[in-house]
């Protein structure tokens, strides 16, 4: 079973599940574990071979690595926890387990709160997942890294993201490395099919202005799908909740408490 730590609280019967991207691990949410702690029960996750979720042999001898069984892991933390229903944060290609999880297990998904959500490849994007296929077993995970890295957070301001998850990479292998780097290559289709269906399930995307990559498919997803709600937090890239995490923590923990009310949230133009 995947590492995971559990936060229960006193009086909220709402719980908060936590899912990082390729690479980072559930550290990356230490500025939102005292704010949401405080409000709901908590669940944070460390994906398979991140964090201290370390690869064992078996792992290394299973073949069996795609969306679908990492989405498991998920729910088999739920399940031994006897969560039946969370409302699920994401960052990155977090965000895609998520919305994966909601369409193979819907009734177990409150709400889903997509920070930096990657729901299409651009061709800037496209290039360099094929710049990885060709030199991901040749040239050390690291540089590759560092350099997905800069691009998907080039600007000053994106700094500590870009440190904060090139850290967290340093403590994967490189064998593991590759096996992700795989499965988030052979996206396309999936994220196809997410933008072209939508799903009945309140969906909150938190986004950066300056995240040119993933922003643009956002918005049409938010302006075609009934349940898609989108805050744009200005002067910000991609790692949303580490570079405005005071913004960031507002509005999601406003989303889930409107949902919990029943009552509309208003979102400021975008």
């Amino acid at each position: 079973m995947i590492h995971h730590s559990v936060y229960r609280h006193e009086n909220s019967p709402e719980w908060v599940t936590f899912v990082h991207g390729a690479g980072g691990s559930s550290s990356i949410w230490f500025k939102q574990l005292r704010a949401f702690k405080s409000q709901f029960n908590v669940l944070l996750l460390d994906l398979r071979g991140h964090g201290n979720s370390n690869p064992k042999l078996q792992d290394s001898l299973d073949e069996n690595y795609t969306f679908d069984a990492i989405t498991g892991d998920i729910v088999e933390v739920l399940d031994i926890n006897n969560i039946e229903k969370s409302h699920f944060i994401g960052i990155s290609l977090g965000t895609i387990l998520i919305r994966n999880l909601a369409e193979n297990f819907p009734n177990r998904v409150s709400s889903m709160i997509m920070g930096g959500a990657i729901m299409k490849m651009n061709v800037r994007s496209r290039f360099l997942m094929n710049v990885g296929v060709i030199f991901k077993s040749v040239v050390p995970y690291m540089i590759l890294y560092k350099l997905f890295a800069f691009i998907i957070m080039p600007r000053r301001n994106h700094k500590k993201s870009r440190n904060l998850f090139v850290n967290e990479a340093k403590k994967l292998y490189q064998k593991e490395f590759i096996r992700w780097f795989k499965l988030t290559s052979e996206i396309n289709p999936l994220l196809k099919f997410f933008r072209q269906k939508a799903i009945n399930i309140p969906s909150l995307y938190m986004m950066g202005e300056q995240d040119y990559l993933f922003l643009p498919a956002v918005r049409k997803i938010s302006e075609t799908h009934k349940e898609a709600k989108l805050f744009v937090i200005k002067n910000c890239g991609h790692v949303v909740n580490v570079e405005q995490p005071k913004v960031f923590n507002s509005k999601v923990i406003g989303f889930i408490q409107s949902l919990e009310n029943n009552t509309p949230m208003r979102l400021q133009a975008t």
